[in-house]
């Protein structure tokens, strides 16, 4: 943006033509209005696109964190030959670029606060803004570009282990699917209160015993004179059902890029 306009943006002393003529050898644009500083929400906008950006990198960071759990184990950074995750404790793994892009992204989110309040400014005239502008704006670029870059760095070299999220799907004993049971018997035939307390009840002694769903349901079926098709939520009870319809949410993706 580019305001040539003057001490206190009326032109008084030059003409507009050279705001116009500079701001199309800057590619830029002439700004709307002017006093002798340009309005400051413009900025105050970028600082908040910035703070998104960082949010969205440490969202994905956050995701891996969860993920590196001892009890989870399903997602974890990419951990090098040689590398230490603890001077003490040989076996840890810490997530060091996830944790690193979580501090940072609270920094760049820290510049929205001081590069509003340079709106409101004493008769649209002070330079208050300027001593915050000059710490913030190019801090929160530089943070955010590197926070960008890590978060590219984790995503490439994440390390997905397949065996263990589907060793955590099978250790529910089927309770996953305990929606898509409940939809089944619904379309069978069955009330749906009388389908949700059948399946619910047999969920209920999963968690309190252990047993897997299936045994649960099948011995509470019959016990309320219930005839389940076996084949039919064999087909059901299986994780690959649930992503059976995700290639067009991938293909959306995909075109983002």
């Amino acid at each position: 943006m580019v305001a040539i306009s003057g001490a206190v943006g009326t032109y008084s002393l030059i003409d507009p033509e050279v705001e116009r003529t500079v701001a199309r050898a800057l590619d830029l644009r002439a700004a709307d209005a002017s006093t002798q500083v340009v309005l400051r929400d413009g900025i105050s906008e970028w600082v908040s696109a910035l703070a998104i950006i960082a949010t969205v990198c440490e969202a994905i960071a956050l995701e891996v964190r969860h993920g590196q759990r001892t009890e989870v184990r399903e997602l974890s950074e990419a951990f090098g030959s040689g590398q230490k995750g603890s001077s003490a404790m040989p076996h840890k793994k810490n997530p060091i670029r996830s944790e690193r892009i979580a501090g940072l992204a609270r920094v760049v989110r820290a510049a929205i606060v001081p590069v509003m309040e340079g709106i409101p400014l004493w008769h649209e005239r002070d330079i208050s803004h300027s001593s915050t502008e000059r710490v913030f704006l190019p801090d929160a670029s530089i943070t955010t570009d590197y926070l960008l870059d890590l978060t590219a760095g984790l995503v490439e070299n994440l390390v997905v282990d397949a065996e263990r999220m589907r060793a955590n799907l099978d250790s529910t004993g089927g309770l996953i699917y305990t929606s898509a049971v409940l939809l089944e018997l619904v379309e069978a035939g069955m009330g749906r209160e009388q389908s949700y307390a059948l399946v619910q009840g047999a969920a209920m002694q999963t968690w309190q015993t252990g047993t897997p769903f299936r045994e649960t349901l099948r011995a509470r079926a019959a016990a309320d004179g219930v005839a389940l098709d076996e084949a039919r939520l064999d087909d059901i009870c299986r994780p690959e059902r649930y992503v059976a319809n995700l290639d067009p949410l991938f293909e959306r993706l995909a075109a983002l890029s």
